[in-house]
């Protein structure tokens, strides 16, 4: 017997019809979009809403749902989710802007005892605020839009990272001074003229540790451990300080470890260089403007050797200039990671030990950053 419904009947062409079926027998179409094939069919054939609901393992409301829809818009149409508006913006734009602004000062600055902000911090603060501020859309603020906001201004102020202001009033003049000396050894690459003049990177890496182990550290075992292991207690005895220079020509690294690095020891390094190189060589040396390399000792000596050297200082506070800080750095994270000794006399000894061992197969440090924009100048001996 048929039903009797308020809801009109569905009028469905053959073609409407056959697709209909298609779809609800369809293995690759969306299960929303089966689900709704099958009620449109089963309710053209007089099925009451609530058998439908029942065959289909759902309830009546998404059934009538459907039909409303498809009295509406028409069958095909109803199969698919119709266009929504969407939610209203609940946080305006001026007070995106206001805690935009916020998160790009310091918690201390507002009277907050942190250094830098959380999420967390950022999200509290602005609720208490927002309201005294004239933005009571941000009353309900939550961590997870915190996030969005920020990351969609593409600001992060939980995160830090340094940056070198440029104190020195001459940075521009002595970096070009830098980069024409690596210039220059391009030029002296050429073996007829590595004779007259030598070119050093130079710098001094103190603070080097000598850090002696209290028990001995334990080989791997198979079945047991498999890397070293250490004892976490260990003793200081004291620091040294390497004042190295590199050939930029040659690669070779020469150096001499001291206790300290005064212009006494800067001195003895300058001898020993000077006794390395030929008399008629200058020596060229890239290093910077530490008090020992400008005291009056140094320029005493130096008066003793007229001619003989040639300071190029680096900017303040650029250190990245000189190609002997690549040398260091890889020093640092090859040879001394984890080094323990007995002693300094120890540490210096294996200190020397690694440049003699660097310098059996040297490498050839070659700058590249603006080197395009420097012209190469031939004819430059001095």
């Amino acid at each position: 017997m048929p039903f009797i419904s308020t809801r009109e009947k569905i009028k469905l062409s053959k073609g409407e019809k056959t697709k209909l079926e298609v779809i609800s027998k369809s293995r690759t179409e969306s299960k929303s979009k089966i689900e709704r094939a099958t009620m449109l069919l089963l309710y053209s054939e007089d099925n009451t809403i609530s058998s439908i609901a029942r065959k289909l393992h759902t309830n009546r409301p998404r059934v009538e749902r459907c039909i409303d829809k498809t009295l509406s818009y028409g069958a095909l149409t109803a199969l698919n989710d119709l266009p929504r508006k969407g939610g209203p913006c609940k946080i305006t734009a001026e007070a995106k802007a206001w805690f935009i602004s916020i998160a790009c000062m310091k918690p201390k600055d507002l009277e907050l005892a942190s250094e830098f902000w959380t999420t967390n911090q950022l999200a509290k603060y602005a609720r208490n605020n927002c309201e005294k501020a004239g933005y009571p859309s941000l009353k309900q603020l939550s961590k997870g839009t915190v996030s969005k906001i920020l990351s969609k201004s593409d600001i992060k102020p939980h995160k830090m990272s340094y940056y070198t202001e440029k104190r020195d009033p001459d940075f521009d003049r002595k970096m070009i001074q830098v980069l024409h000396i690596y210039k220059e050894v391009e030029v002296y690459r050429d073996p007829d003229n590595q004779d007259l003049v030598a070119y050093l990177s130079y710098d001094e890496k103190p603070g080097i540790q000598a850090i002696k182990s209290i028990a001995p550290d334990l080989p791997p075992d198979s079945g047991i451990y498999s890397d070293w292991k250490r004892d976490r207690e260990y003793k200081r005895d004291g620091t040294l300080s390497l004042l190295a220079g590199i050939d930029l020509l040659t690669g070779k690294v020469y150096g001499k470890v001291f206790d300290r690095h005064r212009s006494k020891e800067f001195i003895q390094f300058l001898k020993s260089i000077a006794g390395i190189y030929s008399r008629n060589m200058r020596i060229k040396i890239i290093m910077d403007n530490h008090s020992s390399h400008i005291s009056k000792e140094t320029k005493a000596y130096l008066k003793t050797v007229p001619n003989r050297f040639e300071f190029i200082f680096t900017p303040t506070h650029a250190s990245w200039l000189n190609m002997i800080e690549m040398f260091f750095s890889k020093m640092a994270r090859s040879f001394l990671r984890g080094i323990r000794v007995k002693s300094k006399e120890e540490l210096k000894c294996r200190i020397m030990k690694y440049l003699d061992e660097i310098n059996e197969i040297p490498t050839v440090f070659r700058w590249k950053w603006k080197m395009d924009e420097i012209a190469i100048v031939k004819n430059i001996l001095h």
